[in-house]
């Protein structure tokens, strides 16, 4: 039996510090890159994890949600300053994504990047499907 990955707690937020949260994940991160329009003008880069893995240390009051499109997807900002750093994504729905960028003490050269094409979804999910067990 294969050993699950080893595990870290980051912390994160958004850019003012009201919005405050800690995330589980992988040692070494990999992140995608989402071709979306959203996601393409933000620089959103996602770590999705298990909502489990997730924990809101502060801001529930600060964020403000926006959907679009099909409106399966949160997305989360902080009223205050715009940072959507986590959101409920269409893609994994039980889960949450964290943007790596918000999180704290992250070398952002050392991530894996993974492109997401999302003009062509399908075959991205089935690329991105183990994430939902991560």
């Amino acid at each position: 039996m294969i050993p699950p990955p080893a595990r870290t707690d980051y912390a994160g937020g958004c850019h003012c510090g009201r919005v405050r949260f800690q995330v589980e994940a992988a040692d070494r991160l990999e992140v995608l890159d989402c071709n979306c329009s959203i996601c393409r003008m933000t620089g959103f880069l996602h770590l999705i994890v298990p909502a489990a893995r997730f924990r809101l240390l502060s801001g529930d009051d600060a964020l403000v949600e926006y959907r679009f499109n099909s409106g399966a997807a949160r997305h989360l900002f902080c009223a205050r300053c715009g940072i959507k750093s986590f959101y409920v994504p269409r893609s994994h729905p039980e889960g949450i994504s964290v943007n790596a960028r918000c999180l704290e003490g992250i070398d952002l050269a050392a991530l894996r990047v993974i492109p997401f094409d999302d003009n062509d979804r399908e075959a991205a999910m089935r690329g991105i499907a183990r994430l939902a067990d991560a």
